[in-house]
């Protein structure tokens, strides 16, 4: 029952206490730092862009460079067109990237200015780029922000060349996830023989290794030359609706490259997918690795079935992550019990709701636009066996005695995390791993109790 409570009381609320998002810049600039030798700008306040910055810098351990227009009291009344012709001078003379991204802030999008114009304005040197997306805080969630400047990617570079016969290649965008899962998807691809451009990428910018030189500008990213060239190729894969489909669109209706709308491929049917996607449109022969690969997955799934069968999850975080983690949870014969996004669209509450329906289950709450508050009222009205989500989830987690599996964005209170992924059948088996040990875990922890009482 959508946005029901177990009785069929529709909730509805004018707030939010402890929203399951954060604002739209995060997403537009984490999307910015995946285009080679480029650097992030904030139009706003300093405020704003050391927060981002500081939020990313904690999830990924990497650090995070942006610049900022530095609002004062002046920009606010007077509009910031001047602070950013300013900085896009400033930058490119002492930074000295290939390109700016700007996004707006509150501040900025609040007073109304027109960046299209200020951009055109300002003194950019032969050869650089300035790109812009409008991500207003108040508004979406960082996922929003992202699909933003994804898009945007594609409106100011992207190019068809019509004298050039479409390359036998495909532009994927990877959506919200962290390099890791940027990386596996590459390799999977790569295995099947198919030549692409993934955009945004940010593997080797903030999963990059510690060298004896520091670079400003890692290796990593996609090249303006390369997402220029996504107008030329045969096919886009938008990997997640919410942060990947309007690029796609947009790349569709811009340079006639027709897309093909998929989930983050996460679990074992939304990999699946993906592959046979790639088998289908590119003749691909698929590797006996990857066979292997899924081989395996099948196989521990049926060894450990009895570790999670039939518990109760409850699930939150960024919707291209959840919808198939949904899907996996399910496969794996668990119950989800509330799912949770604080990206607003009933899209999202149609298409869990139709998957764990479909599963034959009833008893269920779904809500887009979701708050922590309210999952852990739930959560006291009846408990789960599980949390799976981001860090914020481990105070219900606490408070409640439940086992929590961090997945998704923020994760501050774990390491390594952004090195391992979750996508892909190698990421199958790290979730299978995680959720199986912690149940076993508590399963555990229980018995020495009962056996501590005993003895009693």
């Amino acid at each position: 029952m959508l946005e029901c409570m177990p009785e069929g009381e529709v909730v509805h609320t004018a707030g939010k206490i402890n929203p399951v998002k954060t604002c739209q810049p995060i997403g537009a600039m984490y999307a910015a730092l995946g285009i080679h030798r480029c650097l992030p700008h904030s139009h706003g306040s300093q405020g704003c862009c050391a927060y981002h910055r500081m939020h990313l810098t904690r999830h990924f351990r990497d650090p995070v460079l942006a610049s900022t227009s530095s609002f004062t009291e002046g920009a606010s009344v007077f509009g910031g067109a001047a602070n950013l012709k300013t900085a896009i001078k400033n930058v490119f003379e002492i930074y000295k990237p290939d390109i700016i991204a700007v996004h707006t802030t509150c501040l900025s999008e609040t007073i109304g200015d027109d960046l299209p114009t200020i951009i055109k304005q300002s003194e950019v040197p032969e050869g650089k780029v300035v790109i812009h997306a409008n991500t207003p805080s108040y508004q979406g969630s960082h996922i929003t922000g992202f699909s933003n400047m994804v898009k945007a990617m594609v409106t100011y570079l992207a190019a068809r060349d019509e004298e050039t016969i479409r390359k036998k290649r495909v532009n994927i965008i990877p959506g919200f996830v962290n390099p890791s899962d940027m990386r596996e998807i590459k390799r999977i691809t790569s295995s099947l023989g198919v030549d692409m451009i993934m955009f945004p990428d940010t593997t080797n910018v903030l999963d990059s290794p510690l060298t004896a030189k520091y670079d400003m500008y890692p290796e990593g990213g996609t090249t303006v030359e390369e997402i220029r060239d996504t107008g030329n190729s045969r096919l886009t894969l938008a990997l997640g609706a919410w942060s990947s489909n309007a690029a796609g669109a947009a790349l569709m209706e811009k340079c006639g490259v027709p897309c093909v709308p998929l989930k983050v491929p996460i679990g074992l049917k939304a990999t699946d997918d993906l592959i046979m996607t790639l088998k289908e449109k590119f003749d691909a022969v698929v590797p006996d690795d990857l066979t292997l690969e899924r081989g395996q997955v099948v196989d521990t799934l049926i060894d450990t079935h009895f570790h999670y069968q039939g518990k109760k999850v409850a699930i939150y975080g960024d919707p291209d992550i959840v919808v198939p983690l949904v899907e996996f949870v399910l496969t794996m014969g668990m119950i989800p019990k509330y799912v949770i996004t604080g990206t607003p669209g009933k899209a999202f509450e149609e298409q869990v709701g139709a998957m764990i329906e479909e599963a034959g289950i009833e008893d269920y709450i779904v809500k887009a636009e979701g708050d922590l508050f309210d999952l852990h009222q739930w959560i006291k009205e009846e408990s789960v066996d599980l949390l799976i989500g981001n860090t914020y989830g481990k105070y219900i987690a606490r408070t409640e005695d439940i086992p929590l599996v961090r997945v998704g964005f923020p994760i501050l209170d774990r390491a390594v995390h952004p090195l391992m992924p979750i996508t892909g059948y190698k990421g199958c088996l790290r979730l299978i791993e995680m959720i199986s040990n912690a149940l076993l875990e508590r399963r555990d922890r229980d018995c020495l109790d009962e056996d501590y009482e005993l003895v009693l």
